[in-house]
Formats: structure tokens, sequence, C-alpha cells
């Protein structure tokens, strides 16, 4: 697989993604498992010429509002790196790159072991938005509101996928309501809680579902509940949820994709 166009990506792509190279289980939703790839050759400056990962995405994918074409779809021409339309194909960390015979853009953190999108909807970065909405508790204990996941059981921010057209802001504030409080929006309740964000990360996530071509990025938001408002607010599992709690920063439980490193931000900024 050939690189088009040089990778111009900012420090923070130094790391090594891992969640999404699992080799253990099948892709999720599929019987389909990710080649191995070694932590030395990830990145793609790396050559590797014998690297051919299965090509994947979804039935649930084609065809839906929220998703793109088939790459090779004469209809399909993107503007990539750039807003197109309603749909934001800018990411947050590069400019991405292409493979030169399929023209699919590449994963800008490196190889994951599988190409095509996957359970994702887009060619390229699909954006997404992680509130998270947080509170000293009684007994003096900074903690977070957590939503365990249906899809696989593990404990995660109540975030969810920016529509097309939609403003981070609007997403933070549905998103949280759809998960966290089964949907309904109690703007006025929780008016001085969305005036007071504060921005901790935007860039790229370790997500289970990313593949070669198609790759999650978020921004996280902090809403702090310094004045108890959310006291008088029922919050309660949405559908995609199995349950809801609040969970102490310092409780170690395993959390989502790249969940964990975004509560150790929380933690960092309640420290200063």
């Amino acid at each position: 697989m050939s690189v088009w166009n040089h990778l111009l990506c900012r420090p923070i792509m130094s790391f090594v993604h891992k969640k999404c190279r699992n080799v253990e289980v099948p892709y999720l939703g599929s019987q389909i498992h990710r080649v191995n790839v070694p932590d030395d050759l990830v990145k793609w400056s790396r050559e590797w010429v014998e690297y051919t990962p299965p090509v994947y995405t979804d039935q649930k994918v084609h065809g839906q509002a929220w998703s793109d074409p088939e790459i090779n779809d004469a209809r399909f021409k993107p503007a990539w790196n750039s807003i197109d339309g309603k749909i934001n194909r800018v990411s947050y960390v590069c400019q991405y790159s292409f493979d030169t015979k399929t023209l699919c853009p590449l994963n800008p953190v490196g190889r994951t072991g599988i190409a095509g999108r996957g359970l994702l909807g887009r060619w390229g970065p699909n954006h997404a938005a992680d509130p998270i909405v947080s509170r000293i508790s009684d007994d003096g204990h900074l903690e977070f509101v957590a939503i365990q996941r249906r899809d696989n059981g593990e404990w995660a921010i109540p975030g969810g996928m920016v529509d097309a057209g939609e403003h981070v802001s609007q997403t933070l504030q549905r998103e949280f309501a759809e998960e966290a409080m089964h949907g309904v929006v109690d703007k006025e309740s929780l008016k001085e809680l969305w005036s007071n964000g504060k921005e901790l990360y935007r860039g790229y996530v370790d997500d289970p579902r990313n593949t070669d071509n198609s790759w999650m990025e978020t921004v996280v938001f902090n809403f702090h509940d310094s004045e108890g408002l959310l006291k008088n607010v029922a919050l309660q599992a949405g559908d995609d949820a199995k349950a809801l709690r609040w969970i102490q920063v310092d409780s170690k439980e395993p959390l989502y994709a790249s969940h964990s490193h975004f509560i150790d931000l929380l933690k960092a900024s309640h420290s200063t």
C-alpha cells in the first residue's frame, strides 16, 4: 500500500494506537479479524510490501443518510481535507494522505490491520463530541457522569457523532440529553452549566471501530457542576446505554476507547 502526499501531522500523532489493532476478537459486529500489525510497522512511513489487510464495510453503513457512498462511486466527489458542504472532512490533527491505488484516505496514526470503513459512515475523519459532566461529591471526590454501552458493556463518556451541519456545542448538549437524560432536553435548568464549558481535547480517538481508511476524532469539553444544578435534574440512561452512574476519577474503572485519557485530562484540569 503506497502513500500519496506527505503526512503533515502535529506532535500528538507520535503515539501508537492499540485499541484499533486488537486481533484477539473479530471486528465489531463481524467475523473479520484484523491483520496483526507490530508496533514498529504501524506508521505508514515504514515500508511493508506484504501488508494486505481485509477490506470490510458493514452492510448497516450502506445507503444511510449519515454515510458516504463507496469510494469508487462515480457520483462521489468529496472535497478532502475541507469543509464539504455540510460535512466536515478536515482532520483535527493533520492533512491526511491517500492510498495511490484505491484513493482512500489513510488513517493519520497508521495501520490498523483492516481497510474499508467498518462501522463508520465517513471515509476519513468521523467527528464526535464528548461532554464530561463533573462535580465534587459530598465526600469531596471529583466524579463524572458515565454510561454503560450496550454494544460491549464498557463504561464511557456519554458522547456521540456530530450531525452534518451541526455545531459541536449543539452536539455536546444533544448527546448528553440523549445518553444521560433519556432524551429530555432541560435547557433552562442547565443553562449555566452549558455556558461554562472548558475544552480538554480535540483530536484522534483510539477507537475499536477505526480502520485504515476511516477513523474517529472528537472534541472533549468539561462542564463542571459547581453549583449543584444536577441535584434537581433526573439523570437516566438513554436507549443506547444499559446503565448510568457517577464514577470517581480515581476509581481506575476501565473505559471505552480513549476515554481514560480524557479523564486524566479532567483530573489535571481540576488539580491546577
